[in-house]
């Protein structure tokens, strides 16, 4: 079985001083949340959508998705965890102790605040999660990355032909993220912050798929300044 997880779980420090976090401010009448789950909704490969987020914003959660959605059983909302990790490992254990965990269980993983992923990402990461394990969405690094470990001198700058900038979906086998993530000790846990990571820390093959640059991460007032003139464009353009 294929399911999608909505990762939901960020406060947004960066987005200024606002009264809720960043997934649930508006875009183009919309909150950012319900962009991004209707491009899940649209794909009748998941059997189930969970929206991982913060406990104090569930109710919150379940009214938005009403009000813009409706009623539906195919979205589930799940309490999130302290970190992106234990979030994505909070949605694996509602599946587990509702469904159970089968060796064909992928789960694609998604930031809230990418609305603007295609379809084509989508299937692409559910191609080759069945062939890999493991897969990261990413685009190739436009700008020269520079490597600084005190935040003052430059200590590296790495070729810009091998580098990329990751975005999401993330996507898994679910039965092999789990062995990892139980395997990782309570330092290593608090340390890594990337479920990808994760997998390639016990040698497993990351698969690459390509993103879009306009899958932009919507985390500062610029970002979505941005992310209304995406809409705005595409709505002059139908």
């Amino acid at each position: 079985m294929i399911y999608a997880e909505i990762l939901a779980g960020g406060k947004g420090t960066r987005m200024g001083n606002v009264n809720m976090p960043k997934q649930f401010l508006p875009l183009n009448k919309k909150p950012i949340i319900i962009h991004t789950l209707e491009k899940f909704l649209l794909n009748s490969v998941f059997e189930k959508i969970l929206v991982v987020t913060p406990r104090e914003w569930i109710n919150h959660t379940k009214d938005i998705i009403n009000k813009f959605i409706g009623k539906t059983d195919r979205i589930i909302v799940v309490e999130g965890g302290r970190d992106r990790n234990e979030s994505i490992m909070n949605g694996i254990r509602y599946i587990e102790s509702t469904v159970g965990l089968f060796e064909d269980d992928y789960i694609v993983t998604h930031d809230s605040v990418r609305p603007f992923l295609t379809h084509r990402i989508i299937m692409e990461n559910i191609e080759q999660v069945k062939k890999y394990k493991a897969v990261d969405t990413v685009i190739e690094a436009i700008d020269t990355i520079i490597e600084s470990e005190d935040g003052e001198i430059i200590s590296n700058i790495p070729k810009r032909d091998i580098m990329y900038q990751g975005q999401t979906p993330q996507s898994f086998h679910i039965k092999t993220l789990v062995e990892y993530y139980n395997k990782l000790t309570q330092e290593q846990k608090e340390i890594l912050t990337d479920a990808c990571k994760i997998c390639s820390l016990f040698g497993e093959q990351v698969k690459l798929v390509k993103g879009e640059v306009f899958n932009i991460k919507i985390t500062t007032p610029y970002d979505l300044k941005v992310a209304n003139a995406i809409i705005q464009e595409r709505i002059n353009n139908d």
